[in-house]
């Protein structure tokens, strides 16, 4: 009996755990701020579900597409459509969209000037050095009076486009995630919602910021992206709808303070 109880033991000791087998990770790749806490407040949405997400941080814009092209995650949470849609193009990834989940309104921050009516001439004014959000940074920029955009420039907009400059304000292009700290070098910044969070910046402290019901609310909501072909996995859908439910609603709305909000 000894010996069979022994071999019995040996035998359940070799199996893996039922619970571990039925458990479906998910590999998510994701700005730190918000989209990796959104991720963490999805994955208690998941658990019961029988799926894990395991978060991949990345502290740029680049690495988390390649990633998901190549195979190393099967999601990636940290873009809108319109910065996908631009590096497809760019780089002929086989990525899409499977839906909206929250917008975070640009804001103009103080750097060196702490007024934009009293912006001096010559001011130097950051903004996004990548396409999509260059052009959103001078959009808002034109909405303040403060630069006049060629006709039809649109999403595509550069510094080349600007057609009326009053104040000469010097355009600077950098990269997203140092504009937070180029702040003390330059009179204001033009900033992404996630990089102004992550740089303990507060949308209601901006200077100026994008309306919440503004076109911009829709066209730069960020998204959950995929390979093409890996829409309708069942795993792929329960992310999405964790993402999108109420509990992730109301952490949302409670804890970014207006920076983060809920897509339509």
């Amino acid at each position: 009996m000894k010996k069979l109880a022994a071999a019995l033991l040996c035998a359940a000791l070799a199996l893996p755990s039922l619970a571990g087998a039925e458990t479906v990770k998910i590999k998510v790749g994701a700005s730190p701020t918000p989209h990796a806490e959104l991720l963490k407040v999805a994955n208690e949405v998941l658990k019961p579900q029988g799926y894990e997400i395991k978060i991949v941080e990345y502290a740029d814009y680049v690495q988390p597409n390649m990633a998901l092209d190549g195979k190393e995650l099967d999601a990636n949470y940290f873009q809108h459509k319109p910065y996908l849609d631009d590096f497809v193009k760019e780089k002929g990834v086989n990525l899409v969209s499977i839906g909206a989940v929250h917008y975070e309104p640009f804001g103009i921050y103080a750097g060196r000037s702490k007024d934009l009516a009293a912006l001096k001439e010559k001011a130097i004014v950051a903004v996004p050095n990548d396409t999509t959000n260059e052009a959103r940074a001078l959009l808002l920029l034109q909405d303040q009076g403060l630069i006049k955009l060629k006709d039809g420039a649109g999403l595509t907009a550069t510094r080349r486009d600007i057609v009326e400059n009053p104040r000469n304000l010097k355009i600077e292009e950098l990269e997203a995630a140092q504009l937070v700290r180029a702040l003390p070098d330059v009179d204001i910044a033009v900033i992404n919602g996630n990089y102004a969070i992550l740089g303990g910046l507060k949308v209601k402290d901006a200077l100026a910021a994008e309306a919440a019901d503004s076109i911009a609310a829709a066209t730069y909501a960020n998204i959950v992206a995929v390979r093409k072909g890996d829409e309708q996995r069942p795993e792929i859908q329960a992310l999405l709808k964790a993402l999108k439910s109420d509990q992730v609603k109301e952490y949302m709305i409670k804890t970014y303070e207006g920076a983060v909000l809920p897509a339509a």
